[in-house]
């Protein structure tokens, strides 16, 4: 079988969709003829899709933070986890966060962390963040309680 053919002939038949769309028959699909609703994706692709959208996040932190490479790697871990979370537009609101930040003041940007939205709509997720950009350690689940 010739391989690339046949992935030519189905980019051609199928036609290749970037974001997801309902086929004829009303399956949600993506890409090429990839149907989402009866087979899904892998956990590999999963990862993938992961890993792809995680360098993208940290490229756009690089972006923002303009003091990013000195900053420890969980505090850059943290940037990037809300980047991913949160969309380059809606960080790039946390202004107070990002002075604090271009002072090196890790408790005062965990502290405007704190006071958004953000930390009350998505929880421990939120709480976490904030611990260990305070403490620059990764804690336990006890530890993150004391943001709330």
């Amino acid at each position: 079988m010739d391989r690339q053919r046949l992935i030519e002939n189905l980019k051609r038949h199928e036609g290749i969709e970037l974001k997801p769309y309902r086929d004829t028959v009303g399956k949600l699909t993506i890409g090429i003829g990839r149907n989402l609703d009866d087979v899904g994706i892998t956990e590999g692709e999963a990862e993938f899709l992961l890993s792809n959208d995680i360098g993208v996040a940290e490229g756009e932190a690089h972006e923002l933070f303009r003091r990013f490479d000195t900053y420890s790697d969980l505090r850059q871990e943290v940037l990037v986890n809300m980047m991913f979370n949160l969309g380059r537009p809606t960080l790039s609101r946390f202004n107070n966060m990002r002075a604090a930040l271009l002072e090196d003041d890790f408790d005062r940007a965990a502290d405007e962390m704190k006071d958004s939205r953000w930390f009350r709509q998505v929880g421990n997720r939120a709480k976490e963040l904030v611990w260990q950009m305070r403490h620059d350690q990764v804690g336990t689940p006890d530890d993150w309680q004391e943001e709330g």
